[in-house]
C-alpha cells in the first residue's frame, strides 16, 4: 500500500504537535493517518502481527516522547519511517539474541513465523513470495518492501534509510534476482 500523507499538511501538523494546546489531537491525526502504512512496513519486517502491533506502539510511543525533538528537516512521514524501521530491526535483533539464532540464520526465524502466521490469508503462492523475502538480507528485504509494496520511490527510500539512490536500486535489483531464484528452485 503506497504511504499517502498528501492529506495532511506537515508544517501545520508539526506546529500543531509542538502547541501545548493542540499537541494530543494532533498526534491523533497522526496516528490515524500513518498507523496502516507504519503497521504493515513493520509486518513485512517481522512477519508477526503480534508483534507488528507491539513494534507499532512503541513506534508512535518513541514519535511521542521525542516529538520536540523533530526538527522538520525532513518529512512526519519520513521520521515516523525512521523509527518504525529501527524499532523493527531493534526488535529482530533481541528476537535472535534471546533465541540464540545466529545473526545468518534470521530467514529461518522469519519463515518458522510465516508457517506459524495464524492471520495469513492468502494463497499458497502469496506464501512463498513472503518465504523468499525473508531469505533475503536484512537490507535487501528492507528496500525490496518498500518499492514493492509500498511503491515507495527510490528518493523518499534514500532519506529514511540514509542510504545512496544507486545503491538502493542494485539492492533492489539484487532481491528481485534472488527471489526469481528462489521461485525457479521450486519449479
Amino acid at each position: 500500500m503506497p504511504i499517502n500523507s498528501s492529506n495532511i499538511n506537515d508544517p501545520q501538523l508539526i506546529e500543531r504537535l509542538r502547541d501545548k494546546a493542540t499537541c494530543r489531537e494532533a498526534f491523533n491525526e497522526v496516528i490515524r493517518s500513518y498507523s496502516e502504512p507504519l503497521y504493515w512496513q513493520i509486518r513485512r519486517m517481522v512477519e508477526s502481527h503480534d508483534d507488528a502491533n507491539d513494534i507499532l506502539q512503541n513506534t508512535f510511543l518513541k514519535a511521542w516522547t521525542s516529538i520536540e525533538n523533530f526538527r522538520g528537516e525532513a518529512k512526519l512521514s519520513t521520521w515516523l519511517h525512521k523509527i518504525a524501521i529501527n524499532e523493527s530491526i531493534t526488535f529482530l535483533s533481541n528476537k535472535r539474541k534471546r533465541n540464540n539464532v545466529p545473526i545468518d540464520d534470521e530467514s529461518s526465524m522469519l519463515i518458522n513465523t510465516i508457517e506459524a502466521d495464524t492471520y495469513f490469508d492468502g494463497d499458497e503462492l502469496k506464501q512463498q513470495l513472503r518465504k523468499a523475502i525473508a531469505m533475503l538480507p536484512e537490507k535487501q528485504r528492507l528496500v525490496f518492501n518498500m518499492r514493492y509494496y509500498d511503491e515507495m520511490k527510490y528518493e523518499q527510500m534514500s532519506e529514511i534509510l540514509g542510504t545512496s539512490v544507486g545503491a538502493l536500486k542494485a539492492s533492489y535489483h539484487i532481491a528481485v534476482k534472488k527471489i526469481e531464484q528462489y521461485f525457479d528452485e521450486l519449479d
